[in-house]
């Protein structure tokens, strides 16, 4: 066949891929009627030679391999020492199914195959692109680049988002406007970093988070990464991701093959926030786990911020039986219960239980949480090992490093090379006895570093393998402990892609518990993951990593818009922030249902604001987070104009949280609507048409509102 075409959600792709010729997409977007011609497209898309230009077309491929002689941006880079360089992958054979396609291409002057495989999200029309690189040479092969896969975007998507940000403040967007030449975003931490999110938007320059096209790619991998876009002196356009390899580290013998990590691609023509839907839909249907979305996302107390390293007995079933009576459904111990860990200087590694701080052992804290019924959550850190254990005293061998180079100092500790079967054995051992002796059903799994010098004992580079390996370690304990669900934390937000997603239940979206920082990244975030597996919890009056102080009622209002739970000692926090708190937790699972399963919207704001919302797949109600981050310049705050309801439909309008709230002067808004109270009924387009006027209130202020669906029937 020369070309293959799927229709699915507001998306088209077709594919080239006649034998003899490379692959290559001829279109991917706005979703096209069945009376559209492919011959039409191909025709339409006709290129020619230029004076000062080779003399014919040069046609791009999925590859952009160097045999093509396009002389623009590279995809694919491998040899035998030195030679057989110039690779040209031509297809050999297409077979397709209902929602995708397996391409098989190969060089046979250079002995390679590749094959992509092809997946189509058939409600969402998100694509899923893997490529599989096989040597069937008769010499090792030298792979030194290879992107998943080279997409055309339009020219008309001008403007470029990126995501960066630093510990504590991660994904951050920065919006630009594309520029002749390439745009590169390359990360060599180790992990997913918390500066260089793998994900792209590509847009125009109107669009916004409820107009416009635009386009989304996201590298689904935990490790070092490239993203490029490069708009080429012709005028094309491409976007790719791929993992970036280190000198040496895919090197493959007569017969192996390497797998690329996959890209996850959206298209929306209505935008930004209708690309995040189709996003959120991909994670919830086709990368979690059936079994960690059938039941709620239990709220979570994380004692971390309350004890540190201070492991005290009664303490700790004191600070359970507080968080039981506030309405927590899942108790994590932190940090600090095994081994030598009284300090982040030792212990990691020794992965037994100190007898020191627990001379009885788990089960006295097991039995007191799951007797308040709520489950036992439990802290690792497998990767690392900090020099002072008796694991690094046996092993110093297993770590990685640089040999003859000193190591970087990191928070105390070095990185175990996982890759080696010996050190994932011995983990796994490790990991397997604590939960096959103790009624645990949760590991918060941190990561609190970079791989700085990432060699194995024979200098061999080993990033790449490493964040394999921890894959295959996580999926071996998974199907050893099924009933376990386990969360992505590396410092934070270091570790948060669909790659991990896929292994793991929820991220631990930042380190920091700052709810004016938080809106900021939880927004960042929701770009490309659900609020259903995004950790926001509620942290101490006064920040650890700000220093801030902020109300009960702005801290818990952020925290209800994701996976809620709590971070901060409460035998010491007032009593009635504690009642605020309970309340919150009880209109947080009211409300739960919707937040972890509608539809995501966001809006467009000035920067006095943050309004984001979940709207129900039926309309029949929406939950709105409206924060006010800091004052406006106007005497008044503007309108809110919800977007999502059903126009024909009239809707109550309540405020929901804070409770007992009052505007800064009256009569306002919420008592000509008697928001506080019964509510008012408005019609659908009413609200979304004209909008709703905002009240007048203090900065580091959110409220939430709620609207619910009446009768459909006119105003």
């Amino acid at each position: 066949m020369d070309h293959i075409r799927f229709d699915a959600g507001e998306t088209t792709l077709i594919l080239s891929c006649g034998a003899g010729s490379p692959p290559s997409v001829v279109h991917w977007g706005r979703r096209l009627t069945d009376a559209v011609d492919v011959a039409d497209l191909v025709r339409m898309g006709t290129r020619q030679g230029a004076s000062g230009s080779a003399d014919v077309a040069l046609s791009a491929s999925l590859a952009m391999e160097p045999g093509l002689g396009l002389l623009g941006p590279s995809g694919f880079s491998a040899h035998r020492a030195g030679k057989g360089w110039g690779s040209r992958f031509d297809v050999v054979k297409v077979t397709q199914s209902e929602n995708g396609a397996m391409i098989d291409c190969s060089d046979n002057r250079t002995k390679l195959r590749l094959e992509y495989r092809i997946t189509v999200d058939p409600v969402s029309g998100v694509l899923t692109i893997g490529s599989t690189l096989a040597n069937h040479g008769d010499a090792t092969l030298d792979v030194t680049e290879m992107a998943t896969a080279f997409l055309p975007i339009p020219q008309p998507m001008t403007e470029i988002i990126g995501f960066s940000g630093r510990w504590t403040d991660e994904f951050r967007r920065e919006r630009l406007s594309r520029f002749s030449g390439g745009y590169i975003r390359e990360n060599r931490r180790g992990r997913t970093s918390h500066d260089s999110f793998p994900g792209i938007i590509l847009c125009e320059a109107s669009t916004n988070e409820n107009a416009g096209e635009v386009y989304g790619l996201h590298l689904a991998w935990s490790g070092n990464h490239r993203i490029r876009v490069d708009t080429l002196s012709d005028g094309r356009v491409f976007a790719s991701l791929g993992a970036l390899l280190l000198p040496g580290e895919i090197r493959l013998a007569p017969g192996e093959s390497y797998t690329s990590p996959d890209i996850v691609a959206g298209y929306s023509a209505h935008g930004l926030a209708a690309l995040s839907r189709h996003f959120h839909h991909h994670v919830r249907t086709s990368i979690l786990r059936p079994a960690t979305r059938a039941k709620p996302r239990p709220v979570h107390y994380n004692t971390w911020e309350a004890v540190w390293f201070d492991h005290d007995l009664n303490k700790l079933k004191d600070l359970a039986s507080r968080a039981a009576a506030l309405g927590v459904e899942r108790f994590v111990l932190d940090d600090g219960w095994f081994g030598s860990r009284q300090h982040d200087r030792a212990g990691l590694g020794d992965w037994t239980v100190s007898d020191a701080v627990y001379p009885d052992g788990l089960t006295p804290l097991i039995d007191h949480v799951t007797g308040l019924s709520m489950e036992m959550g439990i802290w690792f850190e497998p990767e690392m090992v900090n020099p002072d254990s008796d694991l690094y005293r046996a092993h110093p061998d297993w770590v990685l490093r640089i040999e003859g180079v000193e190591q970087i100092p990191f928070r105390n500790q070095y990185v175990l090379d996982i890759s080696r079967p010996e050190v994932a054995d011995y983990l796994f051992g490790q990991i397997d006895a604590i939960l096959s002796d103790h009624a645990i059903s949760y590991i918060k799994w941190d990561m609190n570093r970079d791989l700085n010098h990432p060699g194995d004992a024979q200098g061999r580079p080993r990033a790449h393998e490493q964040v394999e390996a921890l894959f295959a370690l996580i999926d071996r304990i998974r199907a050893a402990h099924p009933h376990v669900e386990i969360e992505s934390c590396s410092s934070g937000g270091a570790r948060a892609d669909m790659g991990v997603l896929a292994h793991t239940d929820r991220i631990w979206t930042s380190d920091s518990n700052d709810a004016l920082d938080r809106q900021h990244i939880q927004r960042g975030a929701s770009f490309f993951l659900p609020l259903d597996v995004l950790g926001t919890h509620v942290g101490p009056s006064e920040c650890h990593q700000t220093a801030r102080k902020l109300s009960m009622a702005m801290r818990a209002g952020t925290a209800m818009m994701g996976h809620m739970g709590l971070e901060l000692n409460l035998l010491t926090e007032p009593q009635c922030d504690l009642d605020q708190l309970k309340a919150a937790i009880a209109l947080h699972k009211q409300h739960r249902a919707l937040i972890h399963n509608g539809d995501f919207q966001r809006l467009d704001t000035p920067d006095y604001l943050n309004i984001v919302g979940v709207v129900a797949a039926d309309k029949s109600e929406a939950l709105w987070s409206v924060a006010f981050m800091a004052g406006q310049a106007s005497t008044l705050p503007g309108r809110f104009y919800p977007v999502g309801l059903d126009a024909d439909r009239l809707y109550r309008i309540r405020l929901v949280w804070p409770q007992d709230w009052h505007s800064i002067s009256s009569p306002s808004v919420v008592d000509a609507l008697d928001l506080l109270g019964e509510g008012g009924v408005v019609s659908g387009e009413a609200l979304m048409t004209a909008g709703m006027q905002l009240p007048l209130t203090m900065p580091e202020t959110v409220l939430l509102i709620h609207v619910e669906g009446q009768a459909h029937q006119s105003p």
